[in-house]
């Protein structure tokens, strides 16, 4: 699966991730699953004693994660990935479709990104911050 345009990529959205400067790069987590033409990407960031979510920039990270996951050799494609920064390092896994249950969403539709949280940052509260609040300019239509 390594190639040079994967080891490219791995390296881009490393660079991508460091451009979040509020917080430290050490300790971030990207969790991303992906499929054709749809890539749903999460940040997560250790600050020791609860993990913070950050919102990703899909215009960059998204670009660069579909890229990777068009860069593949293998079939079938891989549908996830876990990128870890730690030690000024990275670690990428890779997760195929039969090794996902698929229940394991059945009831919770986060429970596989919060299982994945913990396997990295044990079992802390996950911070999410509040939503941007709602643009009233936004068109609404009738149907």
């Amino acid at each position: 699966m390594e190639n040079d345009a994967t080891q490219r990529l791995l390296v881009e959205i490393g660079q991508l991730l460091a451009n979040d400067t509020e917080y430290p790069l050490d300790g971030t987590l990207l969790y991303a699953e992906l499929d054709h033409a749809m890539v749903a990407p999460s940040i997560f960031k250790n600050l020791g004693n609860h993990v913070l979510y950050r919102r990703p920039d899909l215009d960059t990270l998204g670009d660069a994660l579909l890229d990777l996951w068009e860069a593949q050799d293998s079939k079938p494609r891989w549908v996830e990935i876990e990128y870890l920064i730690e030690n000024g390092r990275f670690t990428a896994t890779y997760t195929y479709p039969d090794e996902i249950d698929p229940n394991e969403n059945e009831n919770d539709m986060f429970a596989r990104t919060k299982r994945i949280v913990r396997k990295y940052f044990g079992d802390k509260p996950i911070v999410y911050p509040p939503l941007p609040p709602d643009d009233d300019d936004d068109p609404t239509y009738e149907l």
